[in-house]
């Protein structure tokens, strides 16, 4: 009889995803940063709607300017040599933030199988017009989400915490069928 992983050993490379804000200097390669932007583009969106446009940015004085117009949220841009932002675009009525959320970590997972790491840039209402004019993004479209991607540091790969204290245990986060009453 063969030996079969647990449900949890099955889903556990999903419980070592993490985020990066360091990197060294060598560049993800552009047949990775390809095969990221091609997981994004195959993300699930509402309705199919792929209400995303995926811009690969490799040019460090633009990843530079916008990490100095948007810190502290852009502090993962200072060591990278790479991104993907995320454009999307508000209509009335609807917001692209959760297909934009799935887009970003469907990155996040794909960086880890290529043995990268990658990181969320948030960019803030006010430095979003900045990252507009630098990315060349049209008018009624914004960029939001900036996935950087490199090849973590070996200071940002060390563990921030002790093992099992990154999260709020279970018990205070999981429940079954109901809230718990107190």
């Amino acid at each position: 009889m063969p030996d079969h992983p647990t449900p949890l050993e099955t889903v556990r490379p999903l419980l070592r995803i993490r985020q990066y804000r360091q990197f060294t200097d060598e560049p993800p390669t552009d047949e990775q940063l390809a095969a990221l932007a091609d997981v994004a583009r195959w993300s699930g969106s509402s309705k199919n709607t792929q209400p995303w446009r995926f811009i690969v940015m490799r040019d460090r004085d633009v990843l530079l300017r916008i990490h100095a117009a948007g810190l502290p949220q852009t502090r993962s841009l200072a060591t990278a040599l790479a991104a993907i932002a995320i454009v999307t675009r508000e209509e009335p009525g609807t917001s692209p933030a959760y297909d934009e959320g799935r887009a970003a970590e469907r990155i996040l997972i794909g960086a880890t199988s290529l043995g990268l790491g990658a990181g969320i840039a948030w960019v803030m209402p006010d430095v979003r017009p900045l990252a507009a004019e630098l990315l060349g993004v049209p008018e009624g479209w914004f960029v939001r989400t900036i996935v950087v991607v490199g090849h973590p540091t070996d200071e940002a790969r060390a563990p921030k915490s002790a093992p099992g204290e990154g999260r709020l245990p279970r018990s205070e986060t999981v429940f079954e069928e109901r809230w718990p009453t107190e």
